[in-house]
Order: structure tokens, then sequence, then C-alpha cells
């Protein structure tokens, strides 16, 4: 018996040296691959100044209308993210995507991810390149920034956009992501291991070097400071968001998933949020949540639609 539970004690303490070995290696790789890989990154869009710090952002097209694109929650690198979209409104229209502070080749901030901050880092890049007068166009939480953005700055936001943007309401958002166990993850490398045997960007519209550069990104910024702080203030900025709707004057057009897998009453909380606005519409689509990166040609052919019909 003593013997049996001695080569048991062996065996497990050889697996448990093993996994050690293992998560230690990973751990390495994982860091040094990281600081290779932002050393090598090819740059794209330019830096502009904002709050003492850089903000990346991205302008594409000529047109005398500009659009204003911002990002879901931990959308790794935005500008690279919209590129099937950028492509279909870029000849028509002046499009510019912002990269707010933690995402894409932005700066990280020790600011609370609070939608004032964000609402107000946003704005100061716009005005550093002089853009003053546009529609912003939205996806995911950008529908909650993009509700206080719209009363903020009212008199240079022309039109609103969302594409499966958030609604406030919403159910679900007061619930605590394990940002614990995606950090330890992303420590020991683990992550970067299941993002090599799963491509998120398998059969989308992005070429090679591009899938690359997000991918290095998504490395880089998922749980940064920057992102775990606006994971933290996602249920509060969710509870300001309570209750407020667009300004009744602003256009408001909604692209909607048609049937959300995750909320049952996704539709209708879209469908009411457009009935709040003297002009709004919702447009429902087959697709997931990313809605632009398979079906760009629709929203770039409604929103041209939408804002033409605009007085």
């Amino acid at each position: 018996m003593k013997k049996i539970l001695r080569i048991s004690l062996l065996t497990i303490g050889s697996i448990v040296g093993v996994i050690a070995l293992v998560l230690a290696t990973t751990t390495i790789v994982n860091a040094v691959a990281t600081d290779a890989e932002s050393r090598d990154l090819p740059r794209y869009g330019q830096l502009v100044p904002v709050d003492g710090k850089q903000m990346n952002v991205l302008v594409s097209g000529g047109g005398d209308e500009t659009i204003v694109l911002l990002p879901g929650f931990g959308t790794a690198a935005p500008a690279l993210d919209f590129t099937p979209l950028i492509a279909q409104l870029e000849s028509s229209y002046r499009v510019v995507a912002v990269e707010p502070f933690g995402y894409g080749l932005s700066d990280q901030t020790e600011k609370p991810r609070t939608t004032e901050n964000i609402v107000s880092e946003v704005h100061e890049a716009l005005q550093a390149l002089d853009i003053d007068r546009y529609t912003l166009m939205g996806h995911s939480i950008a529908g909650i920034y993009g509700i206080a953005y719209a009363h903020t700055y009212r008199d240079e936001v022309t039109a609103f956009v969302g594409i499966d943007s958030s609604v406030p309401g919403q159910p679900g958002m007061d619930e605590e992501l394990p940002l614990n166990t995606i950090n330890t993850l992303q420590t020991l490398g683990l992550l970067r291991v299941l993002n090599s045997l799963n491509d998120p960007y398998d059969g989308l519209p992005f070429d090679e070097e591009t899938k690359g550069q997000m991918l290095v990104l998504s490395s880089q910024n998922s749980l940064s400071p920057t992102y775990l702080s606006e994971a933290e203030h996602i249920g509060s900025n969710f509870g300001a968001a309570l209750g407020t709707t667009f300004p009744h004057d602003l256009p408001v057009l909604l692209f909607a998933q048609a049937d959300s897998p995750d909320i049952a009453t996704w539709a209708e909380l879209h469908t009411e949020q457009a009935q709040s606005v003297e002009n709004g519409e919702v447009v429902f689509l087959d697709g997931g949540h990313y809605l632009h990166h398979t079906l760009s040609p629709e929203i770039a052919r409604d929103t041209a639609r939408f804002l033409s019909e605009l007085p």
C-alpha cells in the first residue's frame, strides 16, 4: 500500500511539475512575443494630442459629409475592425475612425472610464482635427456613449447611426465579467495559445496582414488597465444612461440583429428607441453582433439613403 501511495504521489508530482513548466514557458513566450510584436507592428492612422496623451485616428475618403466611427467595448483595433465598412463609405464620405484610449494604437490612460471622460476625450480628438460637424456612427456600447455625446455636443452631431448598438435598460448589464480569471489566462499566455488554435477572423473580409495586426493588438490591449477600468464602469455607465434617450430632434438610424441570441427584447428595445425621436428608423439585419463585418454594403446603402433624405 505504501509503495502504491508513493508511486501515486510521484506521478502526481511529475504531472504538477510538467504543468508548472508548461505555464512558465507560455508566460515567458507571451511576454517576449508581445514585446517583439509591439516593436514590429505596422502603424496606421495618425496620432492626435488628447489630454496630454496620444489618440490614434484614421481618416479616409474625402466627401463633403463626415461620418465618425466609434467602436464597441473591447474591440482590439477599431480602425482596422471597421475596414469593411470604411471601404463601403469612403467613396461618398470622409470617414473618421476613432480609437479611444486603450484601443488600437492609442495610449493607455489612468482616468476612470466613465461615459463622461470617454465622450470628452473623443470630442477633443475631433477638435484636434478641426472636425466640428458629423454623423456619429457607433457599434455596441457606443450606443450608450453616443446618447451622452449627442446631448453634450448637439450643435455638432447631425445624426446618429447605431450598429447593433447598446440601449439603456437592456438586461444583463449589471453582471460582473470574470476579469480575474481572464487576466490570469492572459498573463500565463494561455489566451495567446487559444487564439492560435481558433482564428476569430476566419472567413471574414480581412486580408492576412490586417488579421495579424488585429491579433497582435488584441494581445496587447486585452485586459490592459484602461480595458479593466472600462469593464468595471460598464454597470455604472449603463445605470447613468437608464431612462435617457437621444435628443428628440436628432435623426437616428439603428441597424440591429433581427434575432438576437442573447436578448429576447432586442428588437423591441431598438424599435422603442427609434420611436423616441422625431426622425427615427430601425433596419433589422440577419447577422451577428458585428454586423459591419459581413453586412457593410447594406449598412452603407441604407445609411446613404437615410442621410440623403434629411432636410
